[in-house]
């Protein structure tokens, strides 16, 4: 361990897990060096549209309407704008036009007429012996006899069979942390996705958990690994085509920046430069 990391926070949240395990130079553009990206149109709408799913719950149960959920669409924008001006770049009629054909799309997967979530973008944390995993989920059910079901929106499609694990280790990510913090098991683990109209779910078993907290804690120690040698090398994949570094990115013929002083403190705890990352980012709600 590197002098000076011993008391630092070491956190972690499913999309910095996806970014290492993507690329551990993505992790390192995106946690040590801060560096901007541009405004993504798939991005925005995944956040418009994830925004829109969250205000419907705001209104009695027999007013969330299709109607309803595209009217409260621009207003939404407005708000998304003024917080982020750089979307202000986008086209907002085509972002709007497309978040109201996937609205359309979750009205057909499911009836909001007849869900009472009980929580809604809830943070949830949990120590794991000094691990801090940690999230944010889009929707909790709970079921008269308190069964728990964890339900995440994605604005894309669904993936092949080939990767379903991985986007099913997103939400192990959160059920764990909801496990380990409340003590209550997830029934199940059900992901949406509007692309394409599919719905993949999982009912977890405590023995799945435990198998994710171990991949957890590698990874953990992976990045730690990394973080202290400096050796944040790229990963080449399918999504190399979309990234926004590659000019920053050797296996692009581009040049990373200098590492910055205290680099590895940022890398493993976020709070040494007044950051708190939970995840929550315009990149992972596009999904």
């Amino acid at each position: 361990m590197e002098p000076g990391t011993e008391d630092c926070a070491r956190a972690l949240s499913p999309s910095r897990a996806a970014d290492f395990m993507q690329c551990p130079l993505l992790y390192r553009l995106r946690v040590v060096d801060r560096l901007p990206e541009p405004p993504s149109a798939a991005a925005a709408r995944g956040s418009l549209v994830h925004a829109v799913l969250d205000r419907i719950f705001d209104r009695p149960a027999q007013e969330r309407t299709l109607e309803q959920a595209t009217a409260l669409v621009p207003a939404e924008w407005e708000r998304m704008v003024a917080q982020e001006p750089e979307l202000a770049g986008l086209a907002a009629a085509d972002t709007a036009g497309a978040a109201d054909g996937l609205l359309a799309r979750w009205f057909e997967l499911e009836d909001p007429t007849r869900l009472e979530p009980a929580e809604r973008e809830l943070y949830v944390e949990a120590d794991l012996d000094g691990l801090v995993i940690r999230g944010y989920v889009d929707r909790l059910d709970a079921a008269p006899d308190g069964a728990l079901r964890v339900v995440d929106y994605k604005t894309g499609r669904a993936p092949s069979e080939t990767f379903e694990g991985r986007a099913l280790f997103q939400l192990k990510f959160y059920a764990l942390a909801l496990w380990r913090s409340r003590g209550v098991l997830p029934r199940r683990l059900q992901l949406v996705y509007l692309g394409d109209r599919t719905v993949l779910w999982i009912d977890p078993t405590e023995a799945e958990l435990r198998a994710t907290e171990r991949k957890i804690r590698a990874l953990w120690a992976a990045i730690e690994q990394v973080a202290v040698s400096g050796d944040w090398r790229p990963r080449r994949g399918r999504a190399c085509t979309w990234c926004s570094f590659q000019e920053h990115c050797p296996a692009w013929g581009g040049t990373p920046p200098p590492l910055p002083e205290g680099a590895t403190l940022l890398a493993l705890d976020p709070r040494s430069a007044g950051r708190v990352d939970t995840g929550q980012d315009v990149g992972s709600a596009a999904g």
